[in-house]
């Protein structure tokens, strides 16, 4: 392989249809689309500091490396493009890609990131963004760190392991989605979709999975969650408390105890849900008119009964 060391690189299209280069230590600096149509390159310890750095690029391994902002919707339509220990302060990066490997990447500004890919694996990744990995499909992850809005809003085949995400209106129209192992913080979680599994999470949403076909929850807890289940067939079994229910369409809900549940006849047969509390303790079931929704700030929205 051809090897360039210690250079900077500038002008449009500076390394353009390059191919089997080893490159390190290199700048690549003002200029478009340094290498566009590039394929089987190695890159080490490099910076990218302009627009539209790898497009079209096929068989990419970069590590110790840094995406500054202006190197946005850096890496569109590749193919097999492998990061680890790299920054990436651009956002819109990872665009209708087909293999996808991060490993030890941070992206503070990941807005509109790994959209329309495919094949994607992710290793102790952490990313602040709205919309992150929207519409991909066949995704691995395990330690991701996300903060941000819309999460995998319409991907299918995705595994997330031992994760944390801060994300409003998470898993919207997904399909054969699988958690395990943790932590997932916002409203409105998993609307919309089609075979939603978590297994040993714990949980907390407003409103939370909805109009779901085939949800699955097993040996999580539900801390804080209100309002949840709403037109979804379950398979519910959770350690401690869920505070309310509301019209689950079928299936099974097992908990240690359980607040309020929600059925309205009119809208769903209650003898199609069984709903069982192991501690022994009864809950409350009331229809929609007897109750009273008081708005707030996000988890301040309250569930009130009226007397």
């Amino acid at each position: 392989m051809k090897k360039y060391s210690d250079e900077r690189f500038t002008g449009e299209r500076a390394l353009y249809r390059a191919e089997n280069l080893n490159i390190e230590r290199a700048v690549f600096d003002d200029g478009e689309s340094p290498l566009k149509h590039s394929k089987n390159i190695d890159l080490l310890k490099s910076s990218f500091r302009w627009k539209y750095p790898l497009w079209y690029a096929e068989n990419i391994n970069l590590k110790d490396s840094s995406f500054f902002e202006m190197s946005r919707s850096g890496l569109w339509y590749g193919k097999n493009i492998s990061l680890e220990n790299t920054m990436i302060e651009a956002p819109k990066e990872f665009r209708r890609c087909d293999g996808v490997h991060l490993k030890n990447v941070s992206m503070p500004h990941a807005q509109e990131t790994l959209w329309t890919c495919k094949n994607i694996t992710l290793e102790k990744v952490v990313a602040s963004g709205d919309y992150f990995a929207k519409d991909s499909e066949n995704i691995k992850a395990d330690g991701l760190d996300l903060y941000g809005n819309y999460c995998f809003d319409g991907a299918k085949n995705v595994e997330v392991r031992n994760s944390r995400l801060l994300s409003k209106d998470s898993f919207w129209n997904t399909e054969n989605v699988t958690v395990y192992d943790s932590y997932i913080c916002g409203e409105y979680l998993g609307w919309n979709s089609k075979n939603l599994t978590f297994v040993n999470c714990m949980i907390e949403s407003l409103q939370g999975f909805c109009y779901i076909d085939n949800l699955v929850i097993k040996n999580c807890s539900l801390i804080n969650t209100t309002l949840a289940f709403e037109y979804s067939t379950v398979d519910i079994d959770v350690n401690g408390k869920i505070d309310s229910i509301i019209n689950p369409l079928s299936g099974a809900i097992t908990a240690d105890e359980i607040g309020v549940v929600i059925m309205d006849k009119e809208r769903t047969d209650p003898s199609k849900t069984e709903i069982k509390c192991r501690s022994g303790k009864s809950f409350r079931t009331v229809s929609s008119e007897d109750v009273e929704l008081t708005s707030g700030q996000g988890h301040e929205t309250e569930l009130k009964i009226k007397e």
